[in-house]
């Protein structure tokens, strides 16, 4: 399923339906995210990529 991570600049009042709508309306109906989770930072390696186990921890699986 679809699912995006996504950090919040401060003061922003962005919320979920936003985030899903946004992301609607640039890809195919398959690719359409379901659910949103906010997180205070993207977990990164020494080398700069993307901790994709940690952030599944972090999406509640």
């Amino acid at each position: 399923m679809p699912r995006a991570f996504v950090v919040r600049r401060p003061g922003s009042e962005l919320d979920e339906d936003d985030v899903m709508a946004y992301v609607a309306g640039l890809v195919a109906p398959y690719k359409k995210v379901r659910q949103v989770r906010f997180v205070d930072a993207v977990p990164r390696s020494a080398s700069g990529k993307i901790l994709r186990r940690e952030l599944r921890g972090a999406g509640g699986e």
